[in-house]
């Protein structure tokens, strides 16, 4: 199998399958107790909070929360967000992002009668409009909902000034980062988010999802949960195997940093996790320069999104396509047969693939390169890409002799 599905849920190293397994046989317990395998499940929970701590960049692990998948975070802390809301605020959302950091939203707006704004998209590079941002907020907006980066296109938000301007008219951010944390180094700090949230299966880890919630804002919400519980944004048991994984998902970045970056054998594990982000970064965007080439050689491909190489710094290693004559599922269903796997339709990017006049039409085929892709697996996906796509052509009308 050659994997280009990584934007959909990433392959998990060696490391990350052994830390599950490790804990199911030495330390599978309920928290708060006070034999040997409960302390030790307590003692990795704490871990894994500070791990994912050092990859978003957070000061505190208190800050960390753990939950299903962002989504379900999200669902879950918004409606604690707007239950401090009064019924003149308002809510801004894009028209970028994904249904994870949208839907919610609306559907906690509705349940108070708020008012939700859309920050447009210039079509052209399927880029946030920052011009209707500054209209669309104003001293009434509460919450400024916002991608770090496109799961569908790969646009990089300028995540640190979208922020400024938010808090400028007051307004919290709550930043989706599933996309953008496998492929850049995180800083929640320098971001200046109030809320930055992402899943761990799409860096490497198992199925899980993690927020980063600034300690300020998080003591001045409301939280749903039962009486005993001790974390207010944890509701019920753990899942405390994954969170068993996702401390090695995040170990197993920064040994990449280790062993790749430009880090001494006394850095902190922030330091390398730093240090292997940027190595992965450097790694991947060569690899996509490789990929955009070979895209852009064969006739009847269309690259949605930044294709501007000048540009690059503010895309992921994600492109979607078209192939005249090829529907994204008929090309995803032709490179899957052989072995080649690659997503189709709109990834929950439902407004986006909307207003580029895509939903009726399959949507795109999203090629998602990591950096345990090679440049061989680029080679042979251009070379199936370009096969199916010529075979798709009409044939010239035979000439009468």
């Amino acid at each position: 199998m050659v994997f280009f599905d990584g934007p959909g849920g990433t392959q998990v190293p060696d490391t990350v399958i052994e830390a599950v397994g490790r804990y199911y046989r030495e330390s599978n317990a309920n928290a708060g107790g006070t034999f040997a395998t409960s302390r030790d499940s307590d003692a990795l929970v704490a871990e894994a909070h500070a791990a994912v701590a050092d990859l978003f960049g957070a000061a505190d692990p208190g800050e960390i929360a753990f939950g299903a998948n962002m989504t379900t975070l999200t669902l879950h802390i918004s409606r604690s967000i707007v239950a401090t809301m009064g019924p003149n605020d308002e809510i801004v959302v894009t028209g970028l992002d994904h249904e994870g950091n949208v839907g919610p939203w609306r559907s906690a707006a509705g349940d108070r009668g708020l008012r939700i704004r859309t920050v447009r998209i210039d079509p052209a590079d399927c880029t946030l409009d920052l011009d209707d941002l500054d209209r669309m907020l104003t001293a009434k907006t509460r919450v400024l909902a916002v991608g770090w980066a496109s799961n569908a296109v790969g646009t990089i938000n300028p995540i640190e000034e979208i922020v400024r301007r938010a808090h400028d008219v007051g307004a919290w951010v709550y930043v989706d980062a599933v996309h953008y944390a496998p492929h850049v180094a995180m800083d929640v700090l320098a971001a200046g988010a109030d809320f930055v949230v992402a899943s761990t299966y799409k860096f490497f880890g198992p199925h899980l999802g993690a927020l980063y919630g600034r300690r300020q804002v998080l003591q001045r919400l409301p939280s749903y949960k039962i009486r005993p519980a001790e974390h207010r944004f944890e509701t019920g048991t753990g899942n405390f195997e994954g969170q068993a994984g996702a401390l090695a998902a995040v170990e197993y970045i920064a040994d990449v940093g280790r062993t790749f970056g430009e880090v001494g054998a006394d850095a902190s594990r922030r330091e390398s996790v730093v240090a292997g982000m940027r190595a992965i970064r450097t790694y991947e965007m060569a690899l996509f320069t490789r990929l955009v080439d070979g895209l852009t050689a064969i006739k009847g491909v269309r690259l949605y999104g930044i294709a501007d190489r000048a540009r690059f710094a503010e895309r992921t290693p994600t492109a979607a396509v078209r192939v005249d004559g090829v529907s994204p599922g008929a090309m995803s269903r032709a490179l899957g047969d052989e072995g080649i796997a690659t997503w189709h339709g709109d990834f929950y990017a439902t407004g986006l693939i909307e207003r580029l006049g895509l939903a009726d039409e399959g949507g795109v085929l999203r090629i998602g390169l990591t950096h345990y892709n090679t440049s061989d697996e680029v080679d042979q996906l251009l070379e199936a890409l370009e096969r199916h796509s010529v075979a798709s052509r009409p044939r010239p009308a035979a000439q009468p002799a």
